[in-house]
């Protein structure tokens, strides 16, 4: 039975990895169930450190993040500053951007978003982090824009709005074009959009597009994934009105892959859900999609909620050559609405929820490989594209 080696990097300069005990405890938990559709492809490794904490006590969820001028950066999000076990809390959207030029560097203020905002989609390409839609404390938006870390400065140029607001979507880019997937265009919706926009970023004149949408349920928080030219949408959650009209979730189990120019194919069901698991996926050098943490539902009614135990800490693997999931072993960490990016050849998770109304400051390095294949050094450049 094949094993996932959950090793943590040491003496590397991704700096504060977690301790060797806890690390011998991710190694024990990391047997790989090879039954029926969920069998494994092949062993992998994968080594989690932790770079310097974001600048704030509390942290954020759903903040942007990418690559820009060889630097990782955060902005916005949103955390609850007060009292945030009573019955009725009060949640506050920021405008700050983080810029991190090394591993072992130190966070950097840099400037500030058009506005406060949070719970959008960001993909980082041609050396610019572009951040699509999001919300704040009034409402959704159609913004779209791109920052650019240069000479010590952040630059925020427009691009195209989406065809309408939207929050909580999920997305990614293949190639030049940003797919964005699902979401709720008002924080009060009953009903998620069951959309799938496309933006070229290097058309002559960038235009958003509206392609044939998921077959399955409308969604939002969702997981998207790329390899192999497609786009992946895994998990999430559809909503429904209760009979005060209030919404009501459903966690989804299903997956979904779109091939520009071949449509939708529906895939095999995820060992659980994922709901706002990071996202995007990443992806391996072989080609698999590896999905951290998420909301699996199973604490939703959870009381009192200020002992909830947090999301399932653990990770799935699934291979599209062979359509089979796999349990991908113990991780070290329990998050939800958190991006995903790539800086230096290491998938970013920075902040998050790591239980409900809770967030964290934490920002961690995830590096995958095949046992058997050269370590490569890290890249000078990420994000917006999978691990080597």
């Amino acid at each position: 039975m094949p094993l996932l080696a959950a090793r943590l990097i040491h003496g590397s300069p991704f700096r504060r990895g977690i301790s060797g005990a806890r690390a011998a405890r991710w190694l024990a938990g990391a047997v790989l169930f090879a039954l029926g559709p969920f069998a494994y492809a092949a062993p992998m490794e994968t080594r989690w450190s932790q770079l310097p904490p974001i600048p704030d006590a509390e942290g954020f969820a759903a903040p942007f993040a990418g690559v820009s001028g060889g630097a990782l950066i955060v902005a916005g999000g949103a955390n609850i500053p007060e009292d945030k076990w009573a019955a009725v809390f009060a949640k506050k959207w920021y405008d700050s951007i983080f810029v991190l030029d090394r591993p072992d560097g130190t966070w950097k203020t840099a400037g500030k978003l058009p506005r406060p905002l949070g719970y959008g989609v960001a993909v980082s390409w041609e050396d610019q982090v572009v951040c699509v839609g999001g919300s704040d404390a009034t409402g959704h938006f159609r913004d779209v824009f791109a920052l650019r870390w240069q000479d010590g400065a952040i630059l925020t140029t427009p691009l195209p709005a989406l065809p309408r607001p939207c929050a909580n979507a999920c997305g990614t880019i293949i190639g030049s074009i940003i797919y964005v997937a699902g979401g709720i265009a008002t924080p009060t919706a009953t009903a998620a959009l069951r959309t799938l926009w496309a933006l070229d970023l290097a058309a002559a004149e960038p235009a958003w597009r509206e392609l044939e949408p998921c077959p399955g349920p409308a969604r939002m928080l969702a997981v998207a994934g790329v390899s192999e030219g497609a786009f992946f949408l895994f998990s999430g959650a559809s909503l429904s009105p209760d009979r005060e009209g209030k919404a009501v979730r459903e966690y989804l189990r299903d997956a979904w892959r779109f091939t520009p120019g071949g449509g939708w194919k529906r895939l095999a069901d995820l060992p659980r859900a994922a709901v706002a698991g990071p996202s995007p996926a990443a992806t391996t050098s072989d080609g698999r999609l590896l999905i951290f943490t998420g909301d699996d539902g199973a604490n939703v009614t959870f009381a009192p909620v200020e002992k909830h135990p947090g999301f399932p800490r653990s990770a799935l693997a699934y291979d599209p050559r062979t359509d089979r999931w796999s349990a991908a072993g113990e991780i070290p960490i329990s998050r939800a609405t958190a991006p995903t990016t790539v800086w230096q050849s290491r998938v970013i998770i920075p902040n998050g929820e790591v239980r409900p109304r809770v967030r964290t400051p934490e920002v961690w390095a995830i590096e995958t490989q095949e046992p058997g294949r050269p370590r490569r050094e890290p890249a000078t450049r990420g994000g917006g594209a999978p691990p080597p």
